[in-house]
């Protein structure tokens, strides 16, 4: 089954030019990074000599304290077996030093936290978390996250967790600067299993090239990231005992049968529902009574979501037709729908049918990525948005401001372009005919590791994936129940990338912070 979490139709709608598609091996290189290798006597190429990653230094001030920090931009590659590169994985690596210049963790390894991150697609950049959310500098964007914006410049980003752990931004194969070597096919990157173990080779060799061994890790991942951070958590500790701290798994799902309904599969539509009540309830399009009392409008709407509604779904064609009329009403009564839509509809609401509805006679659509976010739309002959104006409203400038930022404050100069977002064609070879799961992976890895701490963190407006969707694999999934003291859930105002809203960017800092500090 595949999904992909970042949308297809995004690109057919005018994101193309911000993620050109990636280079074929037999494409003809930029001349500045097209390099062949040396010939050896006899005429063998031999590889060329890695290139060496630029080292800036920076420093912000939180609250009243300065911190001093080192970059460190590059590409580190892939190996094959026999030594030669498979990929080189464009990455930009925060530490923080001392009033000396040293790094803390020169000093003290085993004192000093790191954490990889990076965000899904598949085909997404590292941009998103490290200029929206976790990195020392974001994008300047509205504190409401409402806004579209074309351009922004890059500001002191104060809700950094540079000050509690090291950060590395993370791009894969295809996804921001990083690209297959010189005759490698890039599709061999492009599965659910192949991303994961490149992506854990190069934590692996990173790892030991900064003598990070010792050091407390961590993972944060966004969106299809959650599932990258789910079985890299089983794989690093399997393949290479490289064994956890804690991860972050931001706006994501362990198993794609919450996400993508079937003729067979009516649970996505009962895992919505609290979304779109919630959603609902911010646009004021909820009764009086549901309108005056969030908490209790969403213990409504859960459970009956879980009661009638589910068993109505379960009946099918056996329901009666006033039961039928009767179960419409009521989702008309949870998500400011018309009934009559409803009933239409066969009582399945998705989330493009919420988008296009709920303030049609305003003549808006909402936002996939965070169902606040309105925007006017001209196609009103349809049941699907044309577009995602939670996500055209950012991507310009995230394009613009890392762009501008690589080579110019972190000073690495590259002429390929930067993949912000581009679909990839992606592979579920050991999935084949069933969703996608990594519920068991997480699980191994918590049982086999029980001191590792798992943070799951969820929009309340996401309705790319509804946080309940995530909720019911980790009230299901299969670990002894000592170890659901490990798990802790935060939720938050606005929808997918909660770090667009200031008020959820601080409390994601504080999460993180006390997920890497335990305090």
């Amino acid at each position: 089954m595949r999904i992909c979490l970042f949308p297809i139709t995004a690109f057919l709608l005018g994101i193309l030019p911000l993620a050109l598609a990636e280079e074929r091996p037999d494409e003809k290189k930029p001349p500045s990074e097209h390099k062949d290798g040396e010939k050896k006597e006899g005429g063998e190429a031999k590889p060329a000599p890695e290139e060496k990653p630029k080292e800036t230094l920076g420093s912000i001030h939180l609250g009243n304290a300065e911190l001093k920090y080192v970059a460190q931009t590059g590409t580190m590659p892939i190996f094959k077996e026999d030594g030669t590169p498979r990929a080189n994985v464009f990455y930009v690596y925060y530490a923080a030093t001392g009033v000396d210049g040293k790094r803390h963790s020169a000093a003290d390894p085993a004192g000093r936290p790191i954490t990889f991150c990076f965000n899904g697609g598949p085909g997404a950049a590292a941009v998103w978390l490290h200029l929206g959310g976790l990195g020392p500098k974001r994008v300047a964007l509205p504190p409401d996250g409402l806004s579209p914006v074309a351009t922004a410049p890059l500001v002191t980003n104060p809700n950094t967790i540079l000050d509690a752990t090291d950060l590395v931004f993370v791009d894969p194969v295809s996804t921001g600067l990083s690209r297959a070597a010189k005759g490698e096919k890039p599709e061999q990157f492009y599965g659910v299993e192949e991303d994961i173990e490149s992506v854990g080779e190069f934590i692996r060799l990173f790892t030991t090239r900064e003598q990070r061994w010792l050091s407390p890790k961590y993972l944060c991942g966004e969106s299809y990231g959650v599932v990258r951070a789910a079985g890299l958590a089983d794989y690093l500790a399997d393949t290479h005992g490289l064994y956890l701290n804690g991860v972050a798994l931001l706006s994501g799902l362990l198993n794609f049968g919450v996400l993508e309904p079937d003729p067979g599969n009516d649970l996505p539509y009962i895992l919505a529902l609290p979304a779109f009540t919630a959603t609902a309830f911010y646009h004021k399009k909820l009764s009086a009574d549901l309108q005056a009392n969030y908490d209790a409008a969403m213990t409504a709407s859960r459970g009956f979501a879980e009661s009638d509604y589910a068993l109505a779904l379960l009946q099918g064609s056996r329901l009666p037709q006033e039961k039928r009329r009767a179960i419409a009403e009521q989702l008309a009564r949870y998500t400011g729908l018309n009934a009559d839509l409803i009933a239409d509809a066969h009582l399945r609401v998705s989330p493009s049918l919420f988008r296009e509805n709920l303030l049609r006679k305003e003549g808006k659509i909402l936002g996939r990525f965070d169902g606040r976010v309105t925007s006017s739309d001209y196609e009103r002959l349809r049941n699907s948005p044309e577009f995602d104006p939670s996500f055209s409203n950012v991507a310009g400038a995230f394009s613009s401001a890392i762009n501008a930022y690589v080579r110019g404050d972190l000073g690495y100069e590259s002429d390929y372009p930067y993949h912000v977002l581009t679909p990839l064609p992606w592979r579920y070879n050991a999935f084949a005919n069933r969703y996608l799961s990594m519920e068991g992976k997480l699980a191994g890895a918590m049982k086999e590791n029980p001191n590792l701490r798992v943070l799951i963190l969820t929009g309340k407006r996401d309705l790319a994936v509804p946080e309940d969707t995530m909720r019911y694999s980790i009230e299901r999934l299969p670990i002894p129940e000592n170890l659901r003291a490990n798990i802790r859930f935060a939720e938050f105002e606005s929808g997918h990338m909660v770090y667009l809203y200031q008020q959820d960017a601080e409390k994601l800092r504080a999460e993180m912070v006390r997920l890497v500090t335990g305090k």
